[in-house]
């Protein structure tokens, strides 16, 4: 079973979709406090794998367990995102009409039902987490500016911003830096780097110059498996690493 180290803890799981074994016996731990790269060909099961962690594909086999003793495979998406696991698809999802700011409120843990929203006053506490997460997601400068004139790199920030909102303990980060800039894509490589410090994180990326700039242990999948894992040296030096992903 997994020990007081490990934060989440993936066995032997299994899932088929119309006779394609999308995930095939996979395991992978992760440890508290941990950031992993997951890369892999088109098909290596990298956003099953996700789908799987926060309860939007059930498993045929195999066990999913978050902190202690928590079995993700018998809760819904709602619980496991209450649980602390948030999720970061590739394409943002803003409020597009509203501000930086808003977006940042709407999306803060507790009550935020629609009679609550952006009308009720926001209490010290409220603004002072908003004011860190500004400064952490580099977007202080743009809180009053509407989300949807924001860069496509700025949107990815605001919308990681909104995850931190909800005081996840793992988050997971699909494709982040596709369509950025160079620049964009340093930042966003400091800016998990920073919330790794008090979470833990798990990075699906193709841009292998950006897993490089993460410097974190690297997890490849192959067909659903894990086919390789270690350093970005290490990984990328594995002829069957080569031969499936970095050859292409």
């Amino acid at each position: 079973m997994t020990d007081r180290a490990t934060l989440l803890y993936l066995d032997g799981v299994t899932v088929s979709f119309d006779g394609f074994r999308a995930l095939n016996a996979l395991s992978l731990i992760l440890e508290h406090g941990e950031m992993r790269a997951v890369i892999g060909p088109n098909g290596a099961g990298k956003t099953t794998m996700m789908d799987v962690i926060t309860g939007k594909t059930r498993p045929d086999a195999g066990q999913v367990v978050f902190g202690a003793d928590t079995d993700l495979t018998r809760l819904d998406e709602p619980d496991i995102a209450a649980l602390g696991i948030g999720r970061k698809f590739q394409k943002p999802t803003v409020f597009e009409p509203h501000t930086v700011w808003d977006n940042l409120l709407l999306a803060l843990a507790g009550d935020r039902r629609p009679r609550f929203t952006l009308w009720a006053r926001q209490s010290a506490a409220e603004r002072d987490r908003i004011e860190a997460i500004l400064a952490t997601i580099r977007l202080a400068d743009h809180r009053d500016r509407r989300a949807g004139d924001l860069s496509h790199g700025q949107k990815q920030w605001l919308e990681i911003g909104m995850l931190l909102a909800q005081e996840p303990q793992l988050l997971l980060v699909d494709e982040p830096v596709a369509g950025m800039t160079d620049a964009e894509t340093e930042q966003t490589a400091e800016l998990l780097r920073e919330i790794n410090r008090t979470r833990s994180v798990v990075v699906v990326e193709h841009d292998m110059a950006f897993v490089r700039a993460l410097g974190v242990k690297v997890t490849v999948l192959h067909e659903g498996s894990v086919l390789s894992e270690g350093s970005i040296d290490h990984v990328s030096a594995d002829p069957r690493v080569v031969e499936v992903y970095l050859g292409r």
